[in-house]
């Protein structure tokens, strides 16, 4: 595993929110975004020349509630739904999630630890204050999903989530890069999850980088242990790229 490489303005840079850019937290709504992240983003994302997205399992919604006043590109959802400039396009339409709802309202109204969280085309169900109950919210999401057709379960750090067959981080990234401003640039990809590893494989596979938040086995080529340590990384480049250029002796 090799250490963090230096970031250039001919990189086009792709971001996973939670347990990446911040810390995780008990619920999703209680996430704290650091002090200085957002003014970083938006200097990073002007010296890219937009080049800046983040990917994320997340709502769109969800991302610009915490990164106001900043709206950057976004792919959400897990690469269902894509924002470039001002236009926000849907990657795929919802499937009926009915049945997983059903099921997962249900489990929850039984252990009120367990988060249930809908989404324009998936259900997630968080267990991360319920640890205990894994396999209980694994057999009835896996129960209900015998009922539908094109879906699959997605693992992640202490959730389960429902969505569309096919959907993943790495088609996302690899449909940006064929767009300005992102084509033509070198990918890198910084996630923290199982979920990321799509990604990853993404970006090494157009000969850029992936970046691993965290422990775990992972195929990006470099980690970086911490979402603090990857907020110094981003503020380092942020600070390199605004410093004032020496005068060249004539």
């Amino acid at each position: 595993m090799q250490l963090l490489p230096l970031l250039t303005t001919a990189h086009a840079l792709f971001l996973d929110f939670d347990g990446t850019l911040t810390e995780l937290a008990p619920r999703p709504g209680a996430v704290r975004v650091a002090s200085g992240l957002v003014p970083t983003l938006s200097s990073l994302h002007a010296n890219l020349g937009g080049a800046l997205a983040i990917v994320t399992g997340r709502p769109e919604a969800d991302i610009d509630g915490f990164l106001a006043p900043l709206r950057l590109p976004l792919a959400s959802e897990h690469g269902a739904q894509y924002r470039l400039a001002d236009t926000s396009l849907p990657a795929i339409s919802p499937p009926d999630l009915g049945p997983v709802l059903h099921a997962a309202n249900a489990l929850a109204a039984r252990h009120p630890e367990l988060l249930v969280e809908q989404k324009r085309v998936s259900v997630a169900l968080h267990y991360r204050q319920a640890t205990h109950l894994e396999a209980l919210c694994h057999d009835a999401l896996a129960k209900a999903m015998q009922q539908m057709e094109g879906v699959e379960l997605l693992r992640g750090k202490c959730v389960l989530e429902v969505k569309p067959r096919g959907i993943h981080k790495g088609q996302a990234i690899a449909d940006f890069m064929t767009q300005a401003p992102f084509a033509g640039r070198i990918p890198v990809f910084v996630g923290d999850d199982v979920t990321d590893e799509a990604g990853f494989a993404a970006v090494q596979a157009l000969g850029g980088w992936g970046i691993k938040v965290g422990e775990g086995p992972t195929m990006a080529q470099h980690r970086c242990m911490t979402p603090a340590a990857l907020r110094g990384w981003l503020s380092a480049a942020r600070t390199h790229w605004n410093q004032p250029q020496p005068e060249r002796s004539r």
